[in-house]
């Protein structure tokens, strides 16, 4: 019989490789931009944070703004707004994103880490 700390060793091995690391998700070097652009601004209340979506093999990515009332802003894989899902006076957005936007699957792709 082996050593149960082979299977722990290998339990640990396991979970780590089979997690998603933020890291493991390429994204379009202008989302690398603004995330390289939030780093430079005071720390968000709360942090900073870029998500990533799909649907339809399309990619969307969803940025936090800086506290309240502010609107945050949906890019597509070419990094223009599709619109705000999220923020403003009302907290609901801008109201024109497609009805789509509640069908997709977040991951969080990058949290500023900065507290």
């Amino acid at each position: 019989m082996r050593n149960p700390i082979f299977y722990l060793f290998l339990s640990i091995v396991c979970l780590f490789t089979a997690c998603k690391h933020p890291q493991d998700t390429p994204a379009p070097a202008c989302i690398d931009d603004k995330i390289e652009e939030l780093k430079k601004l005071p720390v968000f209340n709360p942090p900073a944070e870029v998500w990533e979506g799909k649907i339809d093999q399309k990619t969307y990515y969803l940025i936090s703004s800086d506290c309240c009332d502010q609107l945050n802003y949906l890019y597509n894989e070419n990094c223009q707004i599709v619109c705000a899902p999220s923020g403003g006076l009302s907290g609901n957005g801008d109201g024109g994103c497609p009805n789509f936007i509640d069908s997709i699957q977040w991951t969080l792709i990058w949290r500023d880490p900065r507290k």
